[in-house]
């Protein structure tokens, strides 16, 4: 049976919608963020946006993996270690679940964001393994001249 699939092309900054950053998060100033579902994944775990944000100084907790390229503006991401990095159009960051940053911006910033809730590791062992089965079974059945259809 074939999988019906489908494919959004293009998108528009006027569709963005209001993504409040959490009150108790915000150090300094009036950040206004707004972001846009691009894709997510048939099982949930990962998703695509286009996040922006007006001038402000907040705290950001992730609760999943967050891959994030920066198509306009800069922000500067200060971590918990005490370190800053200035962040500009065209850099990428990663942040895996659990981590914090705090983030200052200046005028304005625009992202693409790759976010991916982490699967638990007895889970990624059990596929990692019902696939090598799998593929067992479609060597053994090829030879036996079985369907293959595992």
């Amino acid at each position: 049976m074939a999988v019906e699939t489908s494919i959004t092309v293009g998108t528009s900054a006027a569709s963005l919608v209001p993504n409040p950053i959490q009150p108790a998060w915000i150090l300094d100033g009036k950040p206004i963020a707004r972001l846009k579902l691009l894709s997510s994944s048939a099982d949930g775990t990962a998703s695509t946006y286009f996040w922006d944000c007006t001038a402000g100084r907040f705290n950001w907790f992730y609760g999943f993996d967050e891959t994030f390229h920066v198509l306009e503006g800069e922000v500067t991401l200060k971590y918990p270690s005490g370190s800053s990095h200035r962040v500009v159009a065209g850099d990428t960051v990663f942040f895996p679940a659990g981590s914090s940053a705090e983030w200052t911006v200046d005028r304005y910033v625009r992202k693409l964001a790759f976010c991916r809730t982490p699967v638990p590791g007895y889970l990624t062992f059990a596929r990692q393994l019902v696939r090598r089965l799998k593929r067992a079974l479609r060597g053994s059945g090829k030879e036996g001249g079985g369907s293959g259809l595992l």
